[in-house]
């Protein structure tokens, strides 16, 4: 019972771990502003790419600007990902609690 059991969450945990790889890489194009800002991320959520049309900001801050929203936003997104996870693990107690382990 308990070698089946501990089968199938090593089964889960495989299967995950592949989604990950698999998610990484997809890249997911978002955009705004008509194309004027452009942003390409993976499916695992990690920033990959930001354009910004020369028109929304002055030319020589460009490069600047675009390495300071990847930064930032990747930022979000790790505490993003953290919080789920932490979420994740909450759930998974439960359940293990619930099975008497």
């Amino acid at each position: 019972m308990f070698g089946d059991m501990l089968s199938k969450l090593q089964e889960a945990q495989q299967k995950m771990q592949e989604g990950k790889q698999k998610l990484g890489s997809v890249i997911i194009d978002g955009e705004a502003g008509n194309g004027q800002v452009k942003v390409s991320v993976t499916g695992n959520r990690e920033v990959k790419a930001i354009s910004i049309d020369n028109q929304l900001m002055a030319p020589d801050k460009k490069e600047e600007l675009e390495d300071l929203l990847i930064t930032a936003l990747n930022r979000a997104l790790k505490n993003a990902e953290d919080a789920y996870e932490e979420e994740m693990k909450g759930l998974a107690g439960g359940m293990l609690g619930g099975l008497g382990l």
